[in-house]
């Protein structure tokens, strides 16, 4: 109990960005911690799962921006410690992966009402990839496996991969704003960013985690968007997402 209070304090009084907010604009979202084991009184190992939302304009639909599961989460805590977040020094696992997805969620859930709009969210995301190389925790290892903290905030970050904003930014700003004053060209926008810059996307990095985000986050929504699509438009779609997400077949074969 008091860990968790930690955490939310943490997460909810710092100060992550210097936009301006009401409390009730505030990014929506929930943060689970699973503890697998525990290596000492004070030493703790599990899994993270994170999700943040944002509602679609002028409806009461709430869209999921970011869906995630860190496995490789290891931290100390002892009763009664508390946390502050420096970014100029990174001395702390738990305060350094609870700061490095707070700029993750803040950068995407910016990234879909402006184009680009996390850039520096996603920078600063990268900063702390690189200063808790000290740490010598797992998951920020670079390159150690598909879903490390460190090769998101690269992809996140890199030129190579640029087409994912884009992506996000028509998939809900200029798609899913869009539907509640005309479905049909909401969704045909969001079908066409999917099959134009995903596949930009997939074609410069078939291996970036990023294409695990967007499976993970939007799979199952798209299914469903694109129900209402023609036989054509379904069947482009099937064949390319079959081929960008294997694994996925069960969800992408719901679309009839």
């Amino acid at each position: 109990a008091t860990l968790e209070n930690t955490i939310k304090t943490l997460l909810n009084e710092q100060r992550w960005t210097d936009a301006t907010f009401t409390r009730n604009e505030r990014i929506d979202c929930s943060i689970t911690i699973t503890l697998n084991e525990a290596l000492s009184e004070t030493s703790f190992r599990g899994e993270i799962q994170l999700t943040s939302r944002r509602p679609v304009y002028n409806s009461s639909y709430i869209t999921t921006v970011f869906n995630y599961r860190d496995t490789q989460f290891s931290f100390d805590y002892q009763q009664g410690q508390s946390y502050n977040f420096n970014s100029i020094s990174i001395t702390d696992n738990l305060v350094a992966t609870l700061a490095y997805y707070a700029y993750i969620i803040i950068g995407l859930d910016f990234d879909t009402f402006s184009l680009n709009g996390g850039r520096s969210y996603f920078t600063k995301a990268m900063n702390i990839a690189n200063s808790a190389q000290s740490l010598n925790s797992p998951g920020w290892e670079p390159f150690s496996n598909n879903k490390n903290r460190y090769d998101l905030a690269l992809a996140l970050t890199d030129e190579s991969t640029k087409d994912f904003h884009t992506l996000y930014y028509n998939y809900h700003r200029l798609g899913l704003d869009e539907m509640a004053l005309n479905a049909s060209r909401g969704r045909i926008r969001i079908i066409e960013a999917v099959n134009t810059d995903l596949q930009k996307v997939y074609e410069t990095r078939p291996s970036t985690p990023l294409l695990t985000v967007f499976a993970e986050t939007k799979l199952d929504e798209l299914m469903k968007i694109a129900s209402e699509a023609t036989k054509d438009e379904k069947n482009e779609l099937k064949k390319k997402l079959t081929q960008w997400f294997p694994a996925k077949s069960n969800i992408i074969n719901t679309l009839k």
